[in-house]
């Protein structure tokens, strides 16, 4: 299958592109029915000779290009419909019957604040034209509306609120926010890029747009939410995300603060949370990429937190001294984890009480857990007399000086 992609260079262009060279190279096998040959891409470098090649090989459009912030408002028209028409014009020419997806935006229903705008009517106009040429040509045409798009790559200080917030807050400058009651529809760009393989393999997800105060199954409808439809008109990612200014900031300040805190706050699979940390992330200069720890050192060694989250404890590393032992504590509810990753010692455990000693002798050279228990006194002993003892820990909750939950004793 070989892929035209127009706007190549843009937001969406460049993750699509990259994504799909995966697939392409093997790297990517979650999509084993996608077989990917070439992927053109076109945006403003290129030339309407390209374009004319690239249409008369393609097995499959993506229509990515548009001009959303342009000088000149009447350039609306001509960069999101007159452009869309050149391309049409081009495929026709060939006879070329490939799938033509277009991007277009819910600024397109022209209802509520986008009821009088130009960029909304210049896809409009670009989603008719998208449906009469699929009419004609008995081609397979997915029109998607996108909302506020989001992930690596947005340009800040550009269209993106989230993109300028990510990109200002990674750098200490300043934002503004006029209200942060405002809320968001977010769609982040794996989800969408999953719904364009969705596309490619032939099962877009479809729907339908009711208009502002249409009810159905008990659901007042805005004019911009798709109306789930097996035979739907239009295409769309279900999987978006609203949020309100103000909580999207806060997150964001979170993130910023993370390294002095070594606090990660929670990130559940799929959600908001975890999606926008990978993008504030992406935004980070270099000097920001690396973070100093804490090391609390003595003559014993080191003992330096790592990592701290709200419901999974936290991590820690501790070096220890030829010959040092170190613990020879207990703990009511608190339980840990020890890993050695390096050097050779022993691990010794006794539950209060009792006499019997429970002994683990452990090696960087076979990586084992062994757990410390509650109600158990531990301690650890570097065994060698040259090499430093590596030992990763892990804690099930973080340490709270005002309830430490450690009690001295020796094993």
């Amino acid at each position: 299958m070989n892929i035209l992609i127009t706007g190549s260079a843009g937001f969406v262009g460049k993750n699509l592109v990259e994504n799909l060279k995966t697939i392409r190279d093997g790297k990517n096998q979650t999509r084993p029915g996608l077989q990917i040959d070439e992927i053109y891409g076109y945006d403003l470098g290129s030339n309407l000779e390209q374009l004319d090649e690239y249409c008369a090989k393609a097995d499959f459009v993506f229509n990515l290009a548009g001009v959303n912030r342009p000088e000149d408002p009447a350039e609306f028209m001509e960069g999101n419909y007159g452009f869309a028409g050149r391309l049409l014009k081009c495929l026709k020419k060939h006879g070329n019957k490939a799938p033509v997806m277009l991007s277009s935006s819910v600024q397109a229903a022209l209802t509520g604040r986008f009821g009088t705008s130009e960029y909304g009517l210049s896809k409009r106009d670009g989603e008719e034209l998208f449906f009469r040429y699929g009419e004609e040509m008995g081609v397979r045409v997915f029109v998607y509306r996108f909302p506020n798009l989001a992930g690596k790559w947005v340009r800040p200080n550009y269209n993106s609120a989230v993109g300028t917030f990510c990109h200002n807050i990674a750098n200490d400058l300043p934002i503004t926010v006029n209200d942060p009651k405002t809320e968001l529809e977010l769609l982040f760009i794996d989800d969408l890029i999953d719904e364009m393989y969705d596309a490619l393999e032939g099962h877009p997800h479809r729907a339908e747009y009711p208009g502002l105060g249409e009810e159905f199954d008990g659901i007042v409808y805005d004019g911009l939410t798709p109306k789930p439809c097996v035979s739907g008109r239009y295409c769309y990612a279900p999987l978006t995300h609203k949020v309100t200014l103000g909580y999207l900031v806060d997150c964001l300040q979170k993130f910023k603060t993370q390294p002095e805190t070594l606090l990660m706050p929670c990130l559940a699979p799929g959600s908001f949370e975890k999606k926008l940390y990978s993008m504030y992330l992406s935004y980070l200069p270099k000097e920001k990429a690396v973070s100093d720890l804490r090391m609390n050192c003595d003559e014993r060694g080191s003992f330096t937190e790592l990592l701290k989250t709200m419901d999974h404890g936290q991590f820690s590393v501790n070096i220890s001294r030829p010959g040092v032992t170190k613990g020879q504590h207990w703990h009511n509810t608190k339980w840990e984890i020890f890993i050695v990753v390096s050097g050779h010692g022993l691990i010794q455990e006794r539950k209060i009480g009792t006499d019997e000693v429970l002994e683990f002798e452990v090696t960087g050279e076979k990586i084992q857990a062994i757990y410390m228990l509650p109600g158990y006194i531990h301690n650890i002993i570097n065994l060698s007399k040259t090499e430093n003892l590596v030992t990763l820990m892990w804690a099930n909750e973080v340490f709270d000086p005002t309830h430490p939950d450690t009690f001295y004793e020796p094993v």
